[in-house]
């Protein structure tokens, strides 16, 4: 049985957003799970809008989601193969020159749709003699190359839509060579699956009739056709299309968020399936979990703040041991297990771990809403050593003394030990507040 290897080509021309996120997570999926491969490949062709930064960019956030490749490759280092193929194409009758400029062929397709027909590019150049494209050249004209199509319709089957087929009648012969000599995306694409053992191609549906069309340029390199598979497009909350310009939903701007990659990569590895998410702890859980036939055919609409309750749940299970490098990080002295425990629920992205530092062993300014039961409070506090039994030992006291109960007894206590009015429960902070820092505070002093 051939090893399943599949890539993620992302063009490095801006931040990567949660619609390649997602394709480059079911490719890694989708390998991972068949104990395949999963190539990186830099389609970074683009000279002018290419860069390094953002190379970068896209490998630190493909590695922080979790999705690591087996290799890396660069198209601007792989010029040879290209012109190798160029050269088989054009010997075989496949690339043809062509000399029409953008206006001459805005003006064909403006005529043939106003007759009612579909503007295809009506191959006139194959008409042109050896001596009308000297002259043509010799007037400074440089010809583009396009495939020239047969007639056959292109079938596959796809891991996504089933059973598929395209009629090239409907489509024009495809530039793939442009007039300063360089390669388009569309060959590039094949020559490299080619070479690198592609066997499965994974992407959006947006790439569709681009199949049509690889699937002859393989078969005109006498190169075996991959597998495709192509997911619908990711759209946002309101059903608009996702850039990679929009910052807002780049993979980075969950990262700086401190959203947890798991939580991400759950959320956008269930979009567009019919079975329900489920919250993990690892993406191990995930890899189990994968199967390509579960996802459908409607385009999945994405909302940030999915991913930020996931967050949060996922938070919830996380154990102390799994965190606990990350914690001491924040941290002059360890932080305890029983922190942990204590904050975890009340926390929708690590980030707010710091907040609750400070606010556990400050400094803290307390807020203090009733002076005399604080006062009180501050008076009965029992003697170490305290644990989740003190504050309901303690707070009875106070209740005893003062005859305040309910919110008027735990509010003002809460906002004098914590300046909040929420927060997790009080019988877990206040062993971890611990007697001087209560007192201090409870009697309006900052501790």
């Amino acid at each position: 049985m051939t090893s399943i290897c599949v890539r993620f080509a992302p063009s490095p021309t801006g931040r990567l957003h949660v619609g390649n996120g997602r394709v480059a997570l079911v490719n890694w999926l989708f390998a991972r799970s068949n104990k395949g491969k999963f190539i990186l490949r830099h389609d970074d062709t683009d000279i002018d809008r290419s860069g390094e930064k953002y190379i970068k960019e896209i490998e630190e956030s493909l590695t922080w989601l979790g999705t690591k490749w087996d290799s890396c490759f660069r198209q601007s280092e792989r010029h040879q193969l290209y012109e190798e193929a160029v050269n088989r194409l054009k010997s075989t009758g496949y690339l043809y020159p062509c000399y029409e400029t953008p206006e001459e062929l805005s003006l064909k397709r403006k005529a043939q749709l106003s007759v009612g027909k579909p503007p295809v590019y009506d191959r006139s150049a194959l008409t042109l003699t050896d001596e009308e494209r000297e002259k043509l050249e010799n007037e400074g004209h440089r010809p583009h190359w396009r495939f020239r199509l047969d007639s056959s319709r292109s079938i596959w089957s796809d891991l996504i839509h089933g059973e598929m087929s395209l009629d090239p009648a409907t489509m024009s012969d495809p530039v793939l060579i442009r007039e300063d000599g360089s390669p388009l995306y569309t060959l590039t694409s094949v020559v490299d699956d080619a070479d690198l053992g592609i066997t499965h191609i994974i992407r959006g549906d947006d790439h569709l009739s681009n199949t049509a069309i690889q699937i002859q340029l393989f078969n005109s390199l006498d190169k075996p056709v991959p597998t495709f598979g192509h997911l619908a497009l990711l759209v946002g909350s309101k059903g608009e299309s996702l850039s990679k310009r929009l910052g807002s939903i780049s993979l980075d701007s969950f990262r700086e968020e401190g959203m947890e990659p798991i939580a991400l990569s759950t959320v956008l590895a269930g979009l567009g399936c019919s079975k329900p998410v489920q919250i993990v702890k690892n993406i191990d859980q995930l890899i189990s979990s994968f199967n390509i036939s579960d996802f459908g055919l409607a385009p999945a609409k994405f909302d940030s703040n999915s991913v930020k309750i996931m967050n949060g749940k996922i938070l919830q299970i996380i154990s102390y041991g799994d965190v606990r490098e990350r914690l001491d990080n924040l941290a002059s002295s360890e932080i305890s297990e029983n922190f942990w425990n204590a904050i975890r629920s009340n926390i929708n992205s690590f980030n707010e771990v710091q907040g609750w530092i400070d606010i556990v062993f400050g400094p803290l300014d307390p807020v203090i809403d009733q002076p005399e039961l604080s006062n009180i409070a501050a008076d009965l506090l029992p003697s170490d050593p305290w644990n989740d039994d003190t504050w309901a030992a303690w707070t009875g006291l106070v209740a005893k003394e003062t005859g305040a109960t309910g919110k008027k007894l735990f509010h003002p206590l809460r906002l004098a030990l914590t300046a909040r009015e929420d927060g997790p429960a009080m019988k877990n902070l206040l062993p971890l507040i611990g007697p001087e820092r209560a007192d201090a505070r409870l009697r309006g002093k900052k501790a």
